[in-house]
């Protein structure tokens, strides 16, 4: 087992800190930047390894003892950041989606702030996935592993009971889903197994209802933070025709107020848009071919999963003439690369704003706004 003592550097997209030793990249876990430590090599790449830090010889004066008795090196891998206090959260976040902006979007001086969105740091997660052992035992995975870590409870998920009590079918995983109209529901292996068929949301002043296994932000402030950001940054008007692409249930279509194509590939969003929002058009089709097909829109939404939008439906959503795009990203890697995309064909990022909707992880949701280079900040068409 390799044994390091290193500097810890500055924070990166992914949970770990950036050092170097011997020219070697070492990202590095469970660490600060700025602290001294001995760090335990768990893997070697060609380009550069991956450590834990095992001992702090000098502390940032932003480490915090863990609330969680499982968070820490071996242990369970659902947090990274518990041993940083509140700010120093905020100020690691704010620092990987500059990072990410620099380095893929060309944008090395654009301003960025992460905010908290309120609730504090625990009991905050609606949905969570837990893995069920051999032995039938749920837990949570180690980090980068397959070894499931049993717990007694997880402090960050609203309600980790209703599957920690009990045991499940060997090899399985459980979803546990607390939502934020009462309701509770239990999924094995993404079936239903208790509660009801759908369950109660409420978000931009109404109420909502989603299978347990469709998606729905985890975060209990984050449907209404988003949906915020997003009105505030497009300002709407009532005569204008937005396209809400990746739309899911309707979320953003219904806050925008005004006439919205929702746009989805999963069956199951599609059905939760259209029960929720019986006026509006909904398309249940891939993004990359909706965009080449739809009437000219005044504003989008863009809202991708994880693995961004990408090339093609940015480049479809340029061609589409729009007078501005609010893109809702949950990772700030391909957020930056579409923006660089945006910038090639002649947008720019006229606004950001971030949120830390996942306390305790390195997770955080970005909402920028996206205009063409010569007009002004979401400026809306001329009549």
């Amino acid at each position: 087992m390799t044994r390091l003592e290193l500097v810890v550097g500055p924070p990166a997209h992914g949970g770990h800190c950036v050092s170097r030793v011997d020219g070697r990249v070492v990202f590095v876990r469970h660490a600060l930047p700025g602290e001294r430590v001995v760090a335990v090599v768990t893997e070697q790449r060609r380009g550069y390894w991956r450590a834990d830090a095992v001992e702090v010889l000098d502390p940032s004066p932003e480490r915090v003892t863990p609330p969680c008795p499982y968070a820490g090196p071996g242990r369970c891998g659902g947090c990274d950041l518990q041993h940083a206090s509140a700010p120093a959260q905020l100020a690691w976040k704010t620092a990987v989606v500059r990072d990410q902006l620099a380095r893929l979007a060309g944008l090395p001086d654009h301003p960025v702030t992460v905010d908290a969105v309120g609730g504090g740091l625990l009991h905050w997660r609606s949905r969570t996935r837990y893995a069920v052992s051999e032995l039938g035992v749920a837990g949570l995975l180690a980090h980068r592993s397959a070894r499931v870590v049993p717990l007694d409870e997880c402090l960050i998920a609203r309600d980790s009971s209703v599957v920690l009590e009990r045991s499940w079918p060997p090899s399985s995983s459980v979803e546990a889903v607390v939502s934020s109209g009462g309701d509770t529901a239990v999924l094995v292996d993404g079936s239903p197994v208790e509660g009801p068929p759908v369950v109660r949301e409420r978000a931009v002043g109404r109420e909502w209802t989603v299978e347990p296994g469709g998606f729905w932000q985890v975060h209990p402030q984050a449907p209404d933070t988003l949906a915020g950001t997003v009105v505030e940054l497009l300002s709407p008007r009532r005569d204008e025709y937005a396209w809400d692409l990746y739309g899911g249930a309707g979320l953003f279509a219904a806050a925008l107020g005004c006439r919205v194509t929702v746009v989805e590939a999963s069956a199951r969003g599609v059905a939760a848009a259209r029960r929720n929002l019986p006026g509006v058009d909904v398309v249940h089709a891939p993004v990359e071919r909706a965009v080449l097909r739809l009437s000219t829109p005044d504003i989008v939404v863009l809202d991708p999963p994880r693995a961004g939008a990408g090339r093609v439906v940015v480049e479809g959503i340029v061609a589409a003439g729009p007078r501005a795009v609010a893109y809702v990203a949950c990772d700030p890697a391909t957020f930056a690369r579409d923006v660089g995309t945006f910038r090639a064909a002649g947008w720019r990022l006229a606004e950001l704003r971030a949120y830390d909707i996942y306390p305790m992880t390195h997770h955080l949701e970005c909402v920028g706004l996206l205009t063409p280079a010569g007009a002004g900040p979401g400026a809306p068409r001329p009549r």
